[in-house]
C-alpha cells in the first residue's frame, strides 16, 4: 500500500467530503430516530394499527429493502466507472466534486431504506422489526462509503479513461 504522503492528489480530501454526508444521512440522523422511537415505544403504548397486515407488511418492506440496497450498489459502481473529469487540467477538483455529487443521491437512496422501518414503527409500534431496516441501511452504507483504497483505484481508472481521451459529455446548450 503506498503512503499517504506519495500520492499526487488529496485523497483523504476525496473520501471526507462525502463520507461526511453520508455519515450524518446514513449513520447519525437514522440512529437519532431510532432512539426517538425506542423512547416512544417505552414510554407510551402504541397500537398496531394494521394487526393482519404486519407480518407481511414487514416481509414487503424487507423485500423492497433489498432491492433499494442492490440498487443503490449497482447505481454507485455503474455512475463511478463513468468519466468524471472535464479537463485533464481540473482533474483533482472534477474527480472530488464528481465523487460528493455521485455519491448523494445513493447515500439517501441507503437512508430512505431506514424511512422503511420509521413507517413500520408508526403503523405497528414495533421498534425491534424498526431495527432491522435501520441495520440494513447501516450495512449497505458501510459497502457503499469510499475508502482510500477505492478511490485510488478510482483515480487510476479515470486517468486511464483520460488518456483514452473520455471525459464528461459537455452539456449542449
Amino acid at each position: 500500500m503506498s503512503d499517504l504522503s506519495e500520492d499526487k492528489y488529496d485523497i483523504v480530501g476525496m473520501v471526507a467530503k462525502p463520507l461526511y454526508f453520508g455519515m450524518v444521512t446514513n449513520v447519525m440522523l437514522p440512529a437519532g430516530l431510532l432512539f426517538v422511537c425506542y423512547y416512544i415505544s417505552n414510554t407510551y403504548l402504541l397500537p398496531n394499527r394494521i394487526p393482519e397486515l404486519a407480518n407481511p407488511l414487514f416481509y414487503v418492506l424487507i423485500g423492497v429493502s433489498v432491492l433499494q440496497a442492490a440498487f443503490a450498489l449497482w447505481w454507485r459502481n455503474k455512475r463511478f466507472n463513468e468519466p468524471m473529469i472535464h479537463r485533464k487540467e481540473s482533474f483533482e477538483q472534477d474527480m472530488t466534486q464528481a465523487i460528493i455529487a455521485r455519491s448523494r443521491p445513493v447515500f439517501l437512496l441507503i437512508a430512505s431504506i431506514s424511512v422503511w422501518g420509521y413507517l413500520y414503527f408508526v403503523l405497528t409500534g414495533r421498534f425491534r422489526e424498526t431495527t432491522i431496516f435501520v441495520l440494513i441501511a447501516f450495512v449497505v452504507f458501510q459497502v457503499v462509503r469510499p475508502r482510500y483504497g477505492s478511490v485510488r483505484k478510482l483515480i487510476d481508472h479515470q486517468e486511464k479513461l483520460v488518456e483514452e481521451g473520455k471525459f464528461v459529455p459537455s452539456m449542449l446548450l
